[in-house]
């Protein structure tokens, strides 16, 4: 079958380039990075592709969106080397982390649920001190002043007395912290969300945000099934 592929329905850099969108620079630069295999040369030193060049760069551009620019080339050079093992354990991690990604979307909306105002009584008017929120969430005061450090928390500081205040928004970021923490997310993690919550203005505006994760998280479980099937449609004609 290569060798039938290697000798028929040749192909010039604009004809691939052209049936995937893309410019005849671009399919240079992926045969250079081995995405794609090498291509053979005419004797005045033109390259000439075949339904194999094709059939892989099928399978690259489909490889892209559930998997990412890094992965997705990564699969066809190991394909392109032989080593067919690697290829596939690239694609599992790919899967594990779809998988982490959707375990952390629903620790995220386990947390938010447990935002709401009937969970636990509203701080007190001009805020908590450090001691008090500490002894709410079941954390040292220590671990405040870490989440603090971090950025995570914001509170502002008693002109009496110096001591830490926590406002309504403060006594949120911190509860939030707090159960993702306790979902086994790292600081750096939660940064994001809890950038994302004060930029709302607070958590109900976040459920437009949850929806779009939910369906981002469903287009690229979709687009790696397409990317497998291109992917076994190109190893087919490289037996």
């Amino acid at each position: 079958m290569r060798e039938n592929l290697q000798t028929a329905d040749r192909l010039r850099p604009v004809d691939l380039a052209r049936a995937h969108g893309l410019s005849t620079q671009a399919v240079r630069n992926y045969e250079a990075a081995g995405v794609l295999p090498a291509a053979e040369r005419t004797s005045s030193g033109h390259r000439r592709y075949t339904p194999l060049h094709a059939a892989a760069l099928r399978a690259f551009l489909a490889l892209l969106p559930g998997h990412g620019h890094r992965t997705a080339s990564a699969v066809l050079r190991a394909v392109g080397e032989g080593a067919a093992e690697e290829a596939y354990a690239l694609i599992a991690e790919s899967h594990v982390q779809l998988l982490e990604d959707r375990r952390t979307l629903r620790s995220v909306e386990r947390a938010l649920r447990d935002l709401g105002p009937e969970r636990e009584p509203a701080p007190e008017a001009g805020g908590l001190f450090v001691g008090p929120l500490a002894h709410r969430l079941g954390v040292r005061p220590a671990t405040l002043r870490t989440w603090e450090r971090a950025g995570l928390v914001r509170p502002h500081r008693d002109p009496a007395t110096g001591y830490r205040v926590y406002d309504e928004a403060a006594v949120r970021d911190a509860r939030l912290t707090h159960q993702l923490r306790r979902g086994g997310h790292l600081l750096g993690q939660i940064a994001p969300l809890i950038d994302q919550v004060r930029s709302a203005g607070g958590v109900e505006p976040l459920d437009g945000v949850l929806r779009d994760w939910h369906a981002r998280l469903a287009a690229r479980g979709r687009a790696m099934l397409t990317g497998a099937a291109e992917l076994e449609a190109y190893l087919r004609l490289r037996e």
